[in-house]
């Protein structure tokens, strides 16, 4: 359908997105105030924009940003050819296969996220069994490598305390750098939260596979069990599972 394309002027009557949300809301009655409706009055009334290119083409109006001045104008479409629209039967056939594409990517996005879900519950978590002592050096020169890649040259030019040492940690810091340590050796640990992102399900999936990692260090080294649940908490921002 071709429609001249004009620009609204103050006081007109119609729909833009700050006012989306009256848009669909008390039946019919609220919309016949308006003669015009932005994209998203549209979107609220079942439309794509996918429909909005194949059934309505170009905006009838163009109307000034509510909210933002200098953001590209409002595409603004007029119910009557909107209304029109809808009573054809081409809108119904696209609408209803609209309504098939969304069920059938809800379905495919659950899958994908029972899928990895299963994947991460099955994966193999193996840590090393080290002896205190050399647990205790190898987290300790793990923490100061980390510290050096934070700020290169940190200690040689004086900016901070000395790298730090078996001997000169409190109980609690050497507890956490054990941890942090294991958690950087678990086999495939890191590998598995590369491949998450971009897939469905992922924050599950982080949140299962976390929960996983602080299990098996707290399995193979129960004196570190109690900081495993204190980290876990700090990420998760709650108790940890019982």
């Amino acid at each position: 359908m071709k429609s001249s394309l004009s620009v609204t002027t103050a006081g007109e009557a119609v729909m833009t997105t700050h006012e989306k949300d009256q848009a669909g809301q008390g039946g019919g009655e609220p919309q016949s105030r308006y003669t015009h409706l932005s994209e998203a009055g549209l979107r609220s009334r079942g439309w794509t924009l996918g429909m909005v290119r194949q059934l309505l083409g170009r905006p009838d109006r163009l109307g000034g940003n509510p909210v933002f001045r200098t953001a590209p104008p409002t595409r603004l479409y007029s119910m009557e050819r909107i209304e029109a629209a809808e009573r054809s039967e081409e809108f119904r056939a696209i609408a209803a296969a609209a309504v098939r594409r969304s069920k059938a990517a809800r379905a495919a996005a659950v899958r994908r996220r029972r899928e990895l879900l299963a994947r991460i519950a099955a994966e193999p978590l193996e840590v090393p069994r080290l002896a205190p002592d050399k647990l205790a050096a190898l987290a300790v020169e793990h923490r100061n490598r980390q510290e050096e890649k934070r700020a290169p040259g940190r200690w040689r030019l004086g900016r901070a305390a000395e790298p730090a040492t078996v001997k000169g940690a409190e109980p609690g810091a050497l507890r956490q750098w054990e941890v942090d340590y294991l958690r950087h050796r678990l086999s495939r640990y890191h590998e598995i939260l590369g491949e998450l992102y971009g897939s469905a399900g992922r924050a599950a999936g982080e949140k299962l596979l976390r929960r996983r990692v602080y299990a098996t260090i707290s399995e193979a080294y129960p004196h570190l069990a109690q900081e495993c649940e204190r980290q876990l908490r700090e990420r998760e921002g709650g108790p940890p599972p019982g």
